[in-house]
C-alpha cells in the first residue's frame, strides 16, 4: 500500500476517534451518572447471573433457589421456559416453594466446597512454605524490608537479603530478636518467614 495512503487512513481513524462522543461525560462536560448507572447495573447483572468456579453456581440461584431466566431463553422459548408455561398457578407455586425448601441444603453442600478448597489452599501452602526455626546463636540472613523495594544503584539487581546477623533470643511463635555481630541487639523483633539460614561461603572457610 502507498505510504501517503497508509498515513492518510490512519490520520481518518485518529480523527474519527477524536470525535466520538465520552458517554461517560454530559454535553457539558459533566459526569454522565445515568450511563454509570446504566454500565452497573448490567455489570451487576452479568455478576449474578454467571455461575461461579468456587460455588459451581450462580449467586442468583444461591439466593432465589433457582437460576435467572434471561430474556435471550425467553426469546427463543427455551425448554425451561416452554415446561414453565404448561403449568398451571398451583404447580408453579409448588414448585418455587419445593426449590426454596431445597434451597438451605444447597448453600451447606456450597459452603462445604468453599471450606475444602480454603484447606487444600492451606495445605498446598504449608507444603511450598515449611516452618522454619532457628536456634540461639544461628546465623541467618533478614529479608531487607519492605519488601520489593529497591536500591536506587541497583534496580532490578537489588539484594533481597541483608546480613548475618545473629539470632539473640528465640521468642516463641516464630519471633525472634536479633543482633549484630558485633553485639547490638535489634529493637524489634522479627517472623521467622522472613529469616533463613545464613551459610559461608567456601572463602569465608577458607579464612578460618
Amino acid at each position: 500500500m502507498d505510504p501517503a495512503a497508509t498515513k492518510e487512513a490512519l490520520s481518518k481513524k485518529a480523527s474519527a476517534a477524536a470525535r466520538k462522543p465520552d458517554h461517560s461525560s454530559s454535553a457539558d462536560g459533566k459526569f454522565d451518572w445515568y450511563h454509570w448507572f446504566k454500565t452497573l447495573e448490567l455489570k451487576l447483572k452479568a455478576y449474578r447471573t454467571l455461575k461461579r468456579s468456587a460455588t459451581q453456581t450462580t449467586p442468583f440461584a444461591l439466593t432465589y433457589g433457582h437460576d435467572a431466566v434471561l430474556p435471550l431463553k425467553i426469546s427463543i422459548k427455551s425448554l425451561r421456559v416452554v415446561r414453565h408455561a404448561e403449568w398451571s398457578e398451583d404447580e408453579y407455586e409448588q414448585a418455587m416453594a419445593q426449590e426454596l425448601d431445597d434451597l438451605d441444603e444447597v448453600r451447606l453442600g456450597v459452603l462445604d466446597r468453599l471450606k475444602a478448597q480454603k484447606e487444600a489452599v492451606a495445605r498446598a501452602y504449608d507444603k511450598k512454605n515449611k516452618a522454619k526455626s532457628f536456634g540461639a546463636g544461628d546465623l541467618v540472613w533478614k529479608t531487607i524490608l519492605l519488601v520489593g523495594s529497591k536500591d536506587p544503584k541497583f534496580g532490578k539487581w537489588s539484594p533481597t537479603w541483608e546480613g548475618p546477623f545473629l539470632v539473640h533470643q528465640v521468642l516463641g511463635k516464630g519471633a525472634y530478636k536479633l543482633s549484630d555481630q558485633n553485639g547490638q541487639v535489634h529493637d524489634a523483633s522479627i517472623n521467622g518467614r522472613f529469616l533463613k539460614k545464613y551459610y559461608p561461603t567456601v572463602w569465608e572457610m577458607a579464612e578460618r
